[in-house]
């Protein structure tokens, strides 16, 4: 095989290895919540460094994560082709990969941002890796510990902007003179949180014969897809509506982006609503797909109504 094409597969592969899409999504969001700071001005080098290294710390825990579960990788359709479980890499050499890449993004965070919001990167990596990873064999509780991790990325932006991870810290508000809690990032974080409860479900729900073979518990119902499952995701889609409400109420955002999270919430209920009454696969996908566009939707509209 030419040396091109030889390090043309191996480029592919470490992509693979960092799930580039679902990084992406991930530090999208963690980006646009350190922008959602008051304080925060739109400085191209930060929005790139910020970017830069949340790539590279989502790409470590997916990269780990990968490493550590590539037999039960191997045993699954839609896994049985990534680089490790393949065998076109090796497990030491997934590893080593994932820590160089967490080793650059924790530092960069760290000197260029602060140390805050770097040594809670270097949680949410470890929370992921190490504590979610492994707890998916063993109880559907994981989705709940993997929600954490999830979710800190808009705490890590938020608090890459203010430095402090205490709630009821003021810090300077766009209008002459006002002050803002720093329950920002909180906000966000739950946001993110819930959202993921409806979103994982539905993607549980469609590969659930999959994660059978590889003994994985992801949905909340011991039988599979069932009216359980759905009536869980009905619950966490009704939570996200009034939580929705809160970027307006501690003027993260203004009341253009309150009546889009309203709107948004009120579709993640209907689409879950539908799940339930539908019970089938077609109806999953709606809740997928209108989970991946509420996120990019619900941040880009508190962004651009940014107070």
């Amino acid at each position: 095989m030419p040396v091109t094409l030889t390090v043309a597969s191996k480029i592919r592969d470490y992509f693979m290895l960092t799930k580039f899409t679902l990084s992406f999504l991930v530090v999208y969001t963690c980006v646009i919540s350190y922008l959602l700071v008051p304080t925060v001005t739109y400085d191209l080098g930060s929005i790139l460094l910020l970017f830069f290294a949340g790539m590279c710390i989502t790409g470590a825990a997916n990269a780990i994560n990968q490493s550590v579960e590539k037999d039960t990788d191997a045993v699954m359709r839609r896994t049985a082709k990534r680089p490790v479980a393949s065998g076109r890499m090796t497990q030491r050499e997934g590893i080593i990969f994932a820590y160089t890449l967490a080793i650059i993004g924790i530092l960069i965070v760290g000197f260029y941002f602060n140390w805050v919001a770097a040594g809670l990167s270097l949680f949410s990596l470890f929370l992921y890796a190490y504590i979610y990873t492994p707890l998916k064999r063993v109880n559907s509780i994981a989705v709940l510990v993997g929600a954490l991790p999830g979710a800190l990325p808009c705490l890590i932006g938020w608090v890459a902007g203010t430095g402090t991870l205490n709630p009821f810290a003021t810090i300077p508000g766009s209008a002459e003179g006002a002050m803002v809690t720093n329950a920002g990032g909180y906000v966000l974080f739950g946001i993110q949180f819930l959202w993921q409860f409806p979103h994982f479900w539905a993607i549980a729900w469609l590969a659930h014969k999959d994660y059978a073979k590889a003994g994985f518990k992801l949905l909340p119902g011991n039988k599979g897809p069932d009216k359980f499952s759905a009536v869980q995701t009905i619950v966490y889609s009704l939570l996200m509506v009034p939580v929705g409400m809160l970027p307006f109420y501690f003027q993260i955002s203004g009341v253009l982006s309150f009546w889009i999270l309203l709107a948004c919430n009120l579709w993640m209920v209907l689409v879950s609503i539908r799940l339930f009454i539908k019970m089938n696969a077609n109806a999953a996908r709606w809740v997928m797909f209108s989970a991946y566009l509420y996120l990019m939707v619900v941040f880009l509209s508190m962004l651009l109504d940014k107070i």
